[in-house]
């Protein structure tokens, strides 16, 4: 019953699942997956998704993170690698190397990083490199 799978469910379909790590849990290692996350807890470790990560109030990532899009109102300390957009709430607490095509801060966030931002279909030689190291207000 808990195991039957759809017959002519397509990778989409599997993409669609959210992951969740819960306020409470701690993960300590390696997260892949090939679907969204969102994590209210804490992981220390590298996480890897193709799918966008979310991180609530009270969560944490400390290590590295690679996806599309991530989406913060917790902590992240590491190097984070994103496709798309990085997403910064007001409460958003960011430390490390951070790679990413678009950025979008609210005031109040603290962004304590070195940053480079570049479009996936542009080659290194024209990248803009931007370091900030204080808090946003």
């Amino acid at each position: 019953m808990f195991n039957e799978t759809k017959k002519g469910s397509t990778p989409q379909e599997l993409t669609s699942a959210q992951n969740i790590i819960a306020k409470g849990t701690k993960f300590i290692g390696d997260f892949t997956s090939q679907s969204d996350l969102r994590i209210d807890g804490k992981i220390e470790g590298n996480v890897k998704t193709p799918g966008k990560v979310v991180v609530g109030k009270t969560g944490t990532i400390i290590g590295n993170l690679e996806s599309s899009n991530a989406h913060f109102e917790g902590h992240f300390k590491g190097n984070l690698k994103l496709t798309g957009t990085l997403t910064l709430k007001s409460t958003a607490v960011i430390e490390g190397e951070v790679i990413t095509e678009k950025l979008s801060v609210e005031p109040g966030a603290i962004f304590n990083v070195k940053c480079e931002m570049k479009s996936a279909n542009v080659n290194s030689s024209t990248k803009t490199h931007h370091t900030i190291e204080k808090a946003i207000k």
